[in-house]
């Protein structure tokens, strides 16, 4: 549990104040106002996550405004005891529900991308009869409708006419004979009664009900008693109305009751949709990161650490204007205790208080002005800080000191962090020493992460010398006699006294007499801490300069990738737009082509005619790099040719021939042996006569499973091979010839037919092609195709 002590000590409460300031409505700053750090760290991680998913939300310009949200708890709590609600209250109740529908749907249209935000406004009520029924009654200026009843509809229609006759009647008297009796001819109106202005001089010219008269006497303010009744008249139907109008507002008073834990249910929902965005908002001022939160685990080869983590980077006081110089702080893996030290007016409080108010905020899901941070989430936050001295209590600086720390020593454990300023102060030297120590003592003992402060130089000793503590100090300019306010994790901070009276002018004997009081070893020690921190200054300019560089190299690096990208862009772009040029000439050819094909068909033309479209189809044969006497011989095979179920064909893309199985009009299922081949109508062609005259002499052949069988380049020996019935050592050289001679061919692949025996055949077959360098890769045939008894085999391409 986190004490209001402790966030008031720290400034949670002014951070809070600011957050507030982001609210739309009094709920939300109500909710921020209250908010405690959390010591569960699954509630704390969730607090972190709807923070970041709102400003994601905020970065896509999701729209989850919360304008027209009013807190209206209490009127809908007060209609349960019958409590009239006013009109306009009753508007406010409809348009914060109309905003939790609005979210509601908008919100739960995109649960895939704000799952958490989504999951909260999903328990908003929309109460849409309620919504109905306030909409049907009142209007968006807050007046009740007309039509919100049927007798109000009549009971206001009846208060115009009244109201004209009462007009017209009064205007006929002061434009009539006897306005000359009156101060002015205007209608006015005196106790909720119209009335004429009467000059005092002419009383009772115009017989009447005096109401009222003017300051000098002058003018008497009289009710005509013609207009007595219609005046009345007017008067009751307004009492009609008010009736009415009451009646109205008690009904949905009543619907509102009714619905009264609903609409409270909502308002608070839509309060906590209102503390998260007024963290999103906050986070995205400071320009804050969500801090990692981790629980306590072992850490180091220190067996008595608590399992605590901080690491701060860049960390910055939110509350601080200006130039805010940022702090690193890290505890390594066997470090829990830490102990700073350096001049006043160094930045040491400060540190302190950026440490301990972070980890609230981190505790109340806020997100945190650092680079980076990761903090474990304690169970309590203890801290002293400042001066606390009470002249009613008659308490000393030491006293008030020592009381507090009296109360956290009792309080705090090993899951607490505790915050400690100026320990031992305010008291003898030697003895506030030694009560530090032994302070520091108790809380390492029994495993409490520590962070203090301290002037007392012992125990710096104190921190090298006891294990899980370590020592830091703030950085101090002895050139501009100025603190840097940066943090140093390791080193000491060292006495400046002398350095400062030096630079301020105090006179070089007193210095000298002063520095042979000191120690020589204290004045060593400083030296040495001296030399450090100036090789440490230089180390840290240096990799200034080195980071530096190295994000100049890298910018450079990406603007060349950059480049690099654009120019392949842009080749490829002009690769793809040569390609559509060629594959348009392409086209327009072989349209020509088929235009010259449809000419030639057309039978008695004269020879010069049909010379006179050959050398045309030459000269587009030369263009595509094809020869003409092909195209030529195979106009006149295939003119009249038209593929039929049972045609042999043959595929040029397999090089190999097929009969047609199937056809439709524009593919064609081809068996290839035993398989099923789908082509286009365009890839399969008959042979022409050359070629058929070539097979019948046996110059091309189909493979016929002879051990050297005879194949000239580029002709395929069949997508099959079948060595069953033949020995291992045959059917290998079988193989082995038919697998060159198909990769020759450009079959992409082929099936070997060994058959399921014993296995033996098909072992070595398989072996063997597995290790063959044309085959790329070996798979077993389908069941249906062979199962066991084929292997395919897929040759490397050419």
């Amino acid at each position: 549990m986190i004490s209001e002590k402790t966030s008031q000590t720290l400034e949670l409460l002014k951070i809070l104040d600011q957050v507030a300031g982001y609210t739309s409505f009094s709920a939300g700053k109500e909710l921020v106002l209250d908010l405690i750090p959390t010591s569960d760290l699954e509630e704390a991680r969730t607090w972190q996550k709807e923070t970041t998913e709102v400003r994601r939300m905020f970065e896509e310009q999701v729209n989850i405004s919360l304008g027209g949200v009013r807190d209206v708890r209490e009127p809908a709590m007060q209609a349960t005891r019958g409590i009239m609600i006013d009109a306009s209250v009753l508007l406010d109740i409809r348009q914060t529900l109309r905003r939790a529908t609005t979210l509601r749907r908008t919100i739960g249209r995109m649960r895939g991308q704000y799952p958490l935000m989504a999951e909260i406004i999903n328990e908003a009520e929309e109460c849409p009869h309620v919504q109905d029924e306030i909409g049907r009654a009142i209007d968006d200026k807050g007046e009740v409708k007309d039509s919100a009843s049927p007798k109000l509809a009549i009971i206001r229609r009846d208060i115009k006419t009244a109201h004209d006759r009462l007009q017209g009647k009064l205007n006929r008297i002061i434009n009539g004979p006897k306005a000359q009796f009156l101060q002015e001819p205007i209608i006015t109106m005196r106790s909720g009664r119209y009335v004429i202005p009467l000059k005092a001089d002419h009383k009772g010219k115009i017989k009447g009900v005096v109401h009222d008269s003017s300051s000098s006497g002058a003018t008497l303010f009289i009710e005509p008693l013609e207009t007595v009744e219609l005046n009345n008249a007017w008067r009751e139907l307004q009492l009609d109305e008010e009736k009415e109008v009451r009646r109205v507002l008690l009904a949905l008073t009543d619907l509102v009751g009714e619905e009264s834990e609903r609409i409270v249910r909502t308002v608070e929902i839509l309060a906590y949709v209102d503390l998260v965005l007024a963290k999103a908002q906050y986070a995205d001022a400071l320009n804050a990161v969500e801090p990692v939160l981790l629980d306590f685990k072992a850490r180091g080869d220190n067996p008595n650490h608590p399992g605590s983590i901080i690491q701060l980077q860049a960390a910055r006081h939110p509350l601080l204007r200006g130039h805010v110089v940022p702090i690193d702080v890290e505890l390594d893996p066997d470090t829990y205790a830490l102990v700073i030290t350096g001049p006043n007016t160094g930045g040491k409080t400060v540190s302190l208080k950026t440490i301990g108010l972070l980890a609230l905020m981190a505790q109340c899901g806020l997100h945190l002005p650092a680079d980076e941070a990761k903090l474990t989430v304690f169970a309590g936050i203890y801290a002293d800080i400042g001066d606390e001295q009470s002249i009613e209590q008659s308490l000393s600086t030491f006293s008030s000191h020592i009381s507090n720390t009296i109360h956290i020593l009792r309080e705090a454990n090993e899951r607490s962090l505790v915050l400690l300023d100026e320990l031992g102060a305010g008291t003898d030297p030697a003895e506030g020493s030694a009560l530090a120590r032994a302070i520091l003592n108790y809380l390492v003992k029994y495993r409490v992460t520590t962070i203090v402060t301290t002037h007392h130089p012992e125990l710096k000793n104190y921190s090298v010398e006891t294990p899980g503590v370590r020592n830091a100090s703030v950085e101090f300019d002895a050139e501009t006699l100025a603190p840097t306010y940066r943090l140093i994790i390791g080193l000491p901070g060292r006495s400046q006294a002398l350095a400062i009276a030096t630079r301020l002018g105090l006179p070089e004997d007193i210095i000298n007499d002063a520095r042979s009081m000191v120690a020589t070893d204290d004045l060593v020690a400083d030296d040495l801490l001296d030399e450090i921190q100036r090789t440490r200054e230089d180390i840290r300019r240096q990799q200034a300069e080195i980071t530096a560089i190295r994000e100049d190299l890298e910018r450079e690096r990406d603007e060349l990738q950059a480049r690099l990208d654009k120019i392949e862009d842009e080749r490829r772009d002009i690769v793809n737009a040569a390609r559509r040029h060629a594959e348009n000439e392409i086209k327009a050819f072989q349209k020509e082509i088929r235009r010259l094909r449809n000419d030639m068909r057309s039978a008695g033309l004269p020879l010069e005619t049909i010379r006179a479209i050959q050398e045309v189809a030459e000269k587009l044969a030369e263009r595509a790099g094809e020869p003409v006497e092909r195209q030529v011989e195979q106009v006149g095979e295939d003119i009249d040719w038209i593929p039929k179920l049972g045609d042999n064909v043959w595929l040029d893309t397999l090089n190999a021939e097929g009969t047609i199985v199937e056809l439709d009009d524009s593919e064609a299922m081809v068996q290839v042996g035993t398989l099923r081949v789908r082509a286009g109508l365009h890839e399969m062609r008959r042979r022409n006569r050359s070629e058929r005259r070539k097979m019948k002499r046996g110059h091309v052949r189909e493979y016929d499973g002879s051990p050297e069988p005879n194949y000239e380049r580029a002709e395929s020996p069949g997508l099959e091979l079948d060595l069953r019935g033949k020995r291992v050592d045959e059917a290998l050289r079988v193989l082995d010839v038919y697998v060159d001679t198909a990769y020759r061919a450009g079959l992409p692949f082929a099936r070997i037919i060994h058959g399921k025996g014993t296995g033996a055949l098909r072992e070595a077959v398989q072996n063997f092609v597995r290790e063959h360098p044309l085959v790329s890769k070996v798979t077993r045939a389908l069941p249906k195709e062979g199962g066991d008894g084929v292997t395919i085999i897929h040759m490397v391409p050419l």
